[in-house]
């Protein structure tokens, strides 16, 4: 059987009430799940409390805590495990900032927008780019979309595309525009400023 009819019939099985569904979904998307997590994980500093595993277990939790479990396919659940993955680290973060009160925090790496795979980049700021990412979903919510499953969740463009119903043309062209629009946003705060 095809792995992603697979995980959709999982994902069935367990919106339909099947506790067990939950269970046999975890090592079907785990090694993605994993990886997008490293891929995230790879921006922070050398010392970061959390790990990789650490980071998919914390979202997995909270993705098993939600009341509704109405996801479409494989697509949209790795869509919402990499939103929840972001929930993760932008709690991680202003847990540490309030504890620190902002001493030493670095902005985010502009080339994390960039590139899909790991770059070695100073420690990724979370917060701000939560808040940046919250800025553009009000002006234009589907090219903020378009960042949250490519940036945290690591979808490629074709199957973007496929679940926002809209040309792949439109998706690598709000993917450029929403980088462009999210580095000026950046930049901006970084020099003290707001957008």
């Amino acid at each position: 059987m095809d792995p992603r009819t697979d995980v959709t019939r999982l994902l069935a099985d367990w919106r339909a009430g099947d506790r067990t569904a939950a269970e046999r979904l975890l090592p079907a998307v785990y090694e993605q799940l994993r990886r997008e997590a490293a891929r995230q994980m790879a921006r922070e500093r050398a010392d970061h409390t959390l790990q990789p595993t650490g980071l998919v277990h914390e979202a997995w939790l909270d993705l098993a805590r939600e009341s509704r479990h109405d996801w479409n396919d494989r697509a949209h659940f790795l869509a919402v495990a990499g939103l929840a993955m972001r929930r993760v680290l932008v709690d991680h973060a202003q847990r540490r900032a309030a504890l620190k009160r902002g001493a030493n925090a670095r902005k985010v790496g502009l080339d994390a927008l960039e590139a899909a795979e790991p770059v070695p980049e100073p420690e990724t700021d979370w917060i701000a780019l939560d808040a940046a990412l919250e800025r553009l979903a009000a002006l234009d919510p589907r090219k903020a979309r378009v960042v949250e499953l490519r940036f945290f969740a690591g979808i490629e463009h074709a199957e973007i595309a496929r679940v926002l119903e809209v040309s792949e043309r439109t998706v690598e062209r709000d993917w450029r525009l929403a980088r462009a629009w999210l580095r000026a946003a950046l930049e901006t705060e970084g020099a003290g400023g707001t957008q």
